[in-house]
């Protein structure tokens, strides 16, 4: 809903009071059970479909959804968490400097900045967490086991398990360092994913909670805005669980992704929540509240955008090896379903 005001010299007006107006309350009440199950039912379903023997999908419907997945992602970020933070920060009733300057694309570029900092760090600490767990296992001190849900059986790596002990054991020293270098590469690989994952559920998991806190607080686009948030929730939980689903955790780690789930499932309805205990007291058109929202959407939108393009799109297309002497159908076919996923989430930002 546009905010209607006039500012005069230096008096702040922007609106100390909500939209809120009393309708729909059973409607509102329902939002947090039916909000929890669409976020479960995204979420959880990937991950159900990749551990359960009896909910198994073919390979090709797998992989549609991690594309579409990722796609969901990236729209999240540029219309669901960008253009919401612009619209905040950008709002007149804030005055200068807010309305002499773009912050919330400063904001989105500081923390595209910070996250590329944050990952250059991390793969160096990964890489000396990796050859050191390498050096263990040769000593036999440790077994480096990880278990990938997309599987029934855990898998010890290197996965050329046996081919890479025969290399060891009848081969020179050359070869043992190629192995060994295959073997680094492929464990920072996975370590680099788990990484992702966090990152990817800490940056949709704040934004969440300003999703459930507008929803129950809306005025008469309230059931518009129920629909919408109710797509917007699935398919955002689609995209988080196909990327849980892919990811292979160590072994006795593999209720990490269970319950990073159920963080995210739990996330918008406990606002929701929230937001009807406040809802005649929260100042959502506030000084404060735009501010707020603002700077968190910002900074959570750059570190999707980086997220999704570096280590989702780049690696998935290019680095990942999945299309390496394959078909370009195939490839064209992945990036339908990659462009699919933005498109529906782009839509969905009409109107949440």
């Amino acid at each position: 809903m546009d905010i209607i005001f006039i500012r005069q010299d230096n008096e702040d007006t922007c609106l100390s009071t909500n939209s809120y107006n009393g309708k729909y309350w059973p409607a509102r009440v329902s939002s947090v059970p039916v909000l929890f199950v669409v976020s479960a039912l995204g979420s959880f379903t990937p991950l159900l479909a990749a551990y359960s023997t009896r909910f198994r999908v073919p390979r090709w419907i797998f992989d549609a959804i991690k594309y579409f997945g990722s796609g969901v992602i990236i729209a999240t970020g540029f219309i669901h968490l960008m253009a919401e933070a612009a619209a905040n920060l950008g709002n007149k009733c804030l005055g200068p400097p807010f309305t002499n300057y773009p912050f919330a694309e400063g904001i989105a570029l500081i923390g595209v900045f910070f996250i590329f900092f944050f990952d250059v760090v991390a793969h160096q600490r990964l890489s000396v967490k990796a050859k050191a767990y390498l050096e263990a296992e040769k000593n036999g001190d440790t077994s480096l086991e990880f278990e990938s849900v997309g599987r029934s059986q855990s898998e010890t790596l290197p996965e050329e398990d046996q081919e890479s002990n025969s290399s060891k054991h009848t081969n020179g020293s050359t070869e043992i360092r190629e192995v060994d270098k295959r073997d680094l590469s492929k464990l920072e690989s996975i370590y680099q994913k788990i990484l992702n994952c966090v990152v990817l559920e800490c940056g949709i998991v704040l934004h969440s909670i300003f999703v459930g806190l507008s929803l129950t607080i809306a005025g008469d686009d309230f059931v518009t805005l129920y629909i919408a948030i109710a797509f917007h929730q699935f398919f955002e939980g689609l995209g988080l669980g196909t990327r849980f689903a892919t990811t292979q955790w160590p072994k006795g780690k593999r209720y990490v992704p269970w319950v990073m789930s159920l963080a995210y499932s739990l996330t918008t309805p406990f606002a929701s929540g929230i937001g009807l205990i406040v809802r005649g007291s929260y100042p959502a058109g506030s000084r404060t509240a735009l501010i707020t929202t603002g700077v968190f959407d910002a900074a959570c939108a750059g570190i999707l955008i980086y997220n999704s393009i570096a280590e989702l799109m780049a690696f998935d297309f290019m680095y990942s090896g999945d299309f390496k002497n394959k078909p370009a159908k195939e490839l064209l076919i992945a990036f339908f379903y990659l462009t699919l996923g933005a498109f529906v989430m782009a839509l969905i930002g009409k109107w949440a």
